[in-house]
Parts: C-alpha cells; sequence; structure tokens
C-alpha cells in the first residue's frame, strides 16, 4: 500500500495539477484519490455552500466523484485515471471528526493519494509532495508546520527557488530536498524516475538527478 499526500503552501499554486500528473503517470496502481477541504463559519460541509446550521449538525460530509468531464478538482483526478475519487468537507479545523471514515477508505484500497496539508498531522505517508511557488508570499500554518516532512518539492514552471524570501522561514526546511519544476503538461523525467522509485519496486538509474536547494543562512 503507498500513501502519497500532496500539499502546497497556499490556494491555487497547482496542488490538483501535481495530483492528477502523478495518478495519471502511476494509473497502473488503481488510485483512491481524496480532496479535503475545511470549510469556514457559515459555510456547511454537506454541500459547500453558505448556510447558518450549527457546526455540529453537518459536521463531515464525503462524497464519490462520477463526472470526469466537470471541472472541479475531484472530477481532474477522476479523469486523470484515478479509480475513485473521494470529496472529504469538514468544518475548519474539525478534520479529526472525519478521520476514522478516512482510515477506512485506507484499508479498503491499495493505494491512496491525498490533496490536504492538514491530513499530515494524522497520518505519516510514504510520499508527500509540497508544491512552493515563490511568487505568492501567503504561507499557510499547517503548510510551514509539516514542511519538513516534505519529500520533494515542486515548484510551478521551474522557478528559481532560492530567491524565495518567505518571513519567517528558515531556509533550513528546504536545503537538501529534491527540487523539480511542475508544469502543465506532465511529469519531467527526473520528476518521474524520483518517484518510479520511491513508488514501485523497481528503481531506475535516475540520469541527473534532482536539483538541490541551495540557500543562503
Amino acid at each position: 500500500m503507498a500513501l502519497v499526500v500532496v500539499g502546497g503552501h497556499t490556494r491555487n499554486i497547482g496542488k490538483t495539477t501535481l495530483a492528477t500528473q502523478v495518478i495519471a503517470a502511476f494509473a497502473s496502481m488503481q488510485w483512491t484519490a481524496m480532496k479535503i477541504t475545511q470549510f469556514g463559519h457559515g459555510v456547511c460541509s454537506a454541500n459547500g455552500e453558505a448556510c447558518d446550521c450549527a457546526d455540529e449538525e453537518h459536521p463531515v460530509a464525503i462524497t464519490e466523484e462520477r463526472d470526469g468531464l466537470g471541472g472541479s478538482d475531484s472530477a481532474r483526478m477522476l479523469a486523470a485515471g484515478a479509480a475513485r475519487v473521494l470529496w472529504v468537507r469538514t468544518r475548519q479545523g474539525g478534520l479529526a471528526e472525519a478521520m476514522p471514515r478516512i482510515r477506512k477508505e485506507f484499508a479498503a484500497t491499495a493505494h491512496t493519494l491525498v490533496e490536504s496539508n492538514s491530513i499530515l498531522r494524522f497520518v505519516q505517508p510514504d510520499v508527500y509532495l509540497a508544491v512552493l511557488q515563490p511568487a505568492v508570499a501567503d504561507f499557510k500554518p499547517s503548510a510551514l508546520r509539516y514542511l519538513d516532512r516534505a519529500s520533494a518539492l515542486f515548484v510551478p514552471d521551474g522557478v528559481d527557488l532560492s530567491h524565495a524570501a518567505w518571513p519567517g522561514i528558515a531556509p533550513a526546511l528546504l536545503r537538501g530536498k529534491p527540487v523539480f519544476p511542475l508544469y502543465a503538461d506532465g511529469l519531467d523525467g527526473a520528476a518521474l524516475a524520483w518517484l518510479q522509485g520511491r513508488l514501485t519496486a523497481e528503481r531506475p538509474p535516475m540520469q541527473g538527478g534532482p536539483a538541490e536547494v541551495h540557500l543562503q543562512s
């Protein structure tokens, strides 16, 4: 069983793009993919819409994506080749309430990919892939909390990560980790070879190897 977690330091920087690329590149693994969303006050977990219900009325909702032609993140995962895709919604800070059901899904499938930072509070994945976009200043506390656990870093369009200057982010958290470019049209050769080595029994030699971050202290 392989458990892969894809996260990132903020919204709209390519997390779902990376998730779909991993699913597509290793489609034979028959992934169960999960998109986890935590809604703030006034938004219902049942449907993601504005609601005045009390948080305890609808603390968790899990639905299976059936339409791979839609534009949602879960639809994109299904279209990429996932065997099943689940959208998990909880109230903000309420992921613990969903974990018993999530763990049942883990137990029922061979390989799972989860798009979420917060899931790292509860699991130790085989691979944690973190998307970082130096051009975006926002850095979620949940992303910072688990950044040191990242197996590899993916940078949209191959932007030079050494120029990142997020306040409060120690360079040591990034230094020495494999770094790969994240492109819209799929994983590059080095990223694909590295992931194959982590996810399968075959470990082909990687030509050239991944880049590493070299930051000034």
